[in-house]
């Protein structure tokens, strides 16, 4: 089963942290996700996951259908579930500068509580929401790509395949060193770098263009 290989060990993930997950449905994702959750709980890692509010409750429960301690995990804070307005879509509206600013925070307290690392899974359907900012997706995780090397931590954006345009979803692809496709975990040839992903949505921005 593909959930059994993906590990933090595996190659594409020794050089590179950040990375897309596709998924065509929830309980795909939480069968190919919770092993990799699991993992980082009884290796004393901390999870911190942003979900749909409409699904925190089912979230914590999947996670405690798996085995995971939940109750206990959250009072030792070594588990943080959040809702998208507790993290993307804090003041009703997209703020990529405040949420790179967020993750970094999160990150940074892992040393600072004494974990060896975060496992950091976000749902991203929230940028399919009618609010401001959410336009700044692409460019958002383009930036991440400059805060993430810095960590050793790894951090999943999940996209459901079936609520995302195609054009959307590639340059969603092009934003994520390692990707997640089919079950399978690869690290991602079709990958841009920052500076030169940056450039090319300035260029269409100053086209007129939808980046």
């Amino acid at each position: 089963m593909p959930a059994q290989t993906f590990r933090l060990r595996s190659e594409a993930l020794a050089r590179h942290r950040h990375l897309c997950a596709f998924f065509s449905s929830q309980q795909e994702q939480y069968e190919f996700l919770l092993p990799f959750v699991r993992e980082g709980f009884e290796q004393g890692e901390r999870g911190f996951h942003i979900v749909d509010p409409a699904r925190v409750h089912e979230h914590r429960a999947q996670l405690a259908t798996s085995g995971i301690p939940v109750d206990v995990l959250e009072r030792e804070g070594r588990l943080e579930v959040r809702a998208w307005e507790q993290a993307y879509l804090r003041n009703d509206r997209f703020d990529q500068s405040a949420m790179l600013s967020l993750i970094e925070e999160v990150l940074q307290s892992s040393a600072a509580q004494g974990s060896p690392l975060t496992r950091l899974v976000a749902n991203m359907e929230w940028a399919l929401l009618d609010k401001p900012g959410v336009d700044d997706l692409v460019e958002y995780e383009t930036r991440l790509n400059y805060v993430l090397p810095k960590y050793s931590d790894p951090v999943i954006c999940t996209y459901d395949i079936s609520k995302f345009n195609a054009g959307v979803l590639m340059d969603i692809f092009r934003t994520h060193p390692v990707a997640i496709v089919g079950g399978l975990v690869h690290e991602n040839p079709f990958f841009v770098p920052p500076d030169e992903l940056l450039a090319e949505i300035e260029k269409k921005r100053g086209s007129g263009r939808p980046s």
